[in-house]
């Protein structure tokens, strides 16, 4: 029992000593600072956005349509005279939990998948793969905007198109690091005590094939805002009255040399939600790279 306690005790040990190393390291790097804040930012800002401005996203008032950006309505008005400044907030709720959504989704079947290719290998990993290489020989955005035309104009159309079109980046990740795990030690042990393929995967491959995958899942994100207002910009994404970053540049788009705020503040949302995920994702990537040091 003493020894037992002691194991656990120098493994709690480990752990806590990884994790001051990993904090000291988000530290040390400004770009991942940046980028936390950046998103930070963002999410309480698409949280408390009912409180932040008492304007409605969606009631038309054409007696303020198209009105300058001023003291009443920071980024001005639209065409319906809805303040932008709050559409903008409440299209962070759309586009932040819509790319969250979507990548979380991919990933986890990515993952499952890559993991059972990897493990299994043989004719199963043949076909999934070959599946997974057809996907990635289409252009990502063209995939999309297919699958979504076909599915129908709307958000959560456009989520699972992307999600689709994301999957085999996840599968081909996981297969990887499945394949130079499951040789260890440990994962022989599982086995040769009789212990079933399910439990050996969830339990031994995918705890320690995760990171790459979490690392590529931030970096991820911001790409899939960018393709979600992509898409809205095309009407293939959310409909309007709907507060959604894409669509309201698609809109806005159309009175852009009389209005040129309607367009702007949406786009640098986009801009600043990417570069902060992306941030966030390349930091992650130095701080978990075995060759890096602190």
């Amino acid at each position: 029992m003493e020894s037992h306690a002691e194991m656990k005790k120098s493994i709690n040990n480990t752990k806590k000593r990884e994790n001051s190393i990993i904090l000291y390291k988000i530290k040390k790097n400004p770009m991942a600072i940046l980028g936390i804040a950046l998103i930070s930012i963002l999410i309480l800002l698409a949280i408390f956005a009912p409180l932040i401005s008492t304007y409605d996203p969606i009631k038309i008032n054409l007696q303020n349509k198209l009105l300058p950006p001023s003291m009443i309505n920071l980024f001005g008005t639209d065409e319906a005279g809805r303040d932008i400044f709050t559409r903008v907030l409440y299209g962070a709720r759309v586009s932040l939990s819509a790319g969250i959504i979507v990548v979380l989704f991919s990933s986890m079947i990515g993952c499952l998948l890559g993991a059972y290719c990897g493990y299994f290998g043989k004719w199963v990993d043949q076909i999934i793969m070959r599946i997974m290489d057809m996907v990635l020989a289409f252009p990502t955005l063209i995939l999309a905007m297919v699958l979504a035309a076909t599915l129908g104009p709307n958000l959560i159309n456009a989520m699972i198109a992307i999600a689709i079109v994301k999957i085999p980046v996840y599968v081909r990740l996981s297969r990887g690091e499945t394949l130079s795990v499951k040789n260890n030690l440990f994962v022989k042990a599982s086995q040769t005590f009789g212990a079933p393929s399910w439990y050996i995967i969830l339990r031994h491959i995918i705890p320690n094939t995760i990171m790459p995958v979490i690392i590529q899942l931030t970096l991820d994100i911001g790409d899939t805002i960018l393709l979600i207002a992509t898409l809205g910009f095309l009407g293939l994404g959310a409909r309007p009255p709907q507060p959604e970053w894409g669509t309201m540049i698609s809109t806005g788009f159309k009175h852009m040399l009389d209005a040129w705020w309607y367009s702007t503040f949406p786009g640098i949302a986009i801009f600043l939600a990417s570069t902060g995920f992306n941030l966030l994702g390349d930091a992650l990537r130095d701080i978990f790279d075995p060759k890096s040091t602190i």
